[in-house]
């Protein structure tokens, strides 16, 4: 299959990749063969991209799981995976999270790019990346509830992390739409921009991001990615640890 009857383009121009969802019809609405690309795309990336950029075509960044396949008869659907037994069924659900986890890579930094509804899966696939510059007409909901399942495609974590884990139970539990304004108000967003601006603005912080040094880019990500497991005393240990292999590579200690 055409990345345009997968529903995923990949491209890349030196340190930057672009992942872009391409089913602007069905307002990018995601499919398991998606999820598939998507972690094939975590394993085409060479040694040289520093930046991920996930972005989409049309008028909404993704309206969540396609309802027509998940509602089917096909191996992914949610009768079938209701007919797995319970370790089968987890199994199956751990590869699709692999299709959103690559993103919090510590040799990448990712960036989403969000215009129009970013529901469930949508919501899901922007958090899973690093960072998410919003359009103005931007919004994210956490739709999993009004089907009567949980969002697990790794965004809960994240989700908290940002919002604190009261917002973000109401987030989840309500299922109600956030709009651009307040996504930015709690931390949900790194900027939001008018709708004409938003690849503009997203190339601007790239271009921010590829002018640090890679490997101090790599460290800092990896230590403030661990910094809410830690206590102040094994972040500051990590911290010289990190700080320690920086000043190895850039000055050459034991060649």
């Amino acid at each position: 299959m055409t990345a345009d009857e997968v529903g995923v383009r990949y491209e890349q121009a030196g340190p930057v990749a672009t992942v872009t969802l391409c089913r602007p019809d069905v307002l990018n609405a995601q499919t398991p063969a998606m999820w598939a690309e998507l972690g094939n795309i975590s394993r085409k990336l060479t040694g040289d991209v520093r930046v991920v950029i996930v972005r989409a075509e049309g008028r909404a960044f993704s309206a969540g799981l396609d309802l027509s396949v998940a509602r089917g008869e096909g191996d992914s659907s949610l009768a079938r995976l209701a007919q797995l037994s319970a370790s089968e069924c987890a199994d199956r659900i751990a590869v699709f999270q692999t299709a959103f986890t690559w993103l919090r890579s510590p040799s990448i930094v990712s960036i989403a790019a969000v215009q129009g509804h970013a529901i469930g899966a949508g919501f899901q696939l922007a958090l899973n990346c690093d960072m998410r510059v919003l359009a103005d007409d931007a919004r994210f909901s956490m739709a999993e509830v009004t089907l009567g399942l949980v969002p697990d495609l790794g965004g809960t974590k994240r989700l908290t992390e940002l919002v604190g884990p009261s917002r973000a139970l109401e987030i989840c539990v309500t299922g109600r739409r956030i709009a651009a304004d307040e996504a930015d108000r709690i931390g949900l967003a790194t900027a939001v921009v008018p709708r004409a601006d938003l690849d503009a603005a997203v190339a601007d912080l790239t271009a921010a991001v590829l002018a640090g040094d890679a490997g101090a880019v790599a460290e800092i990500k990896a230590l403030l990615a661990g910094a809410p497991g830690r206590s102040y005393a094994e972040q500051d240990r990590a911290e010289r640890e990190a700080q320690t292999r920086r000043l190895a590579d850039l000055l050459g200690a034991g060649e």
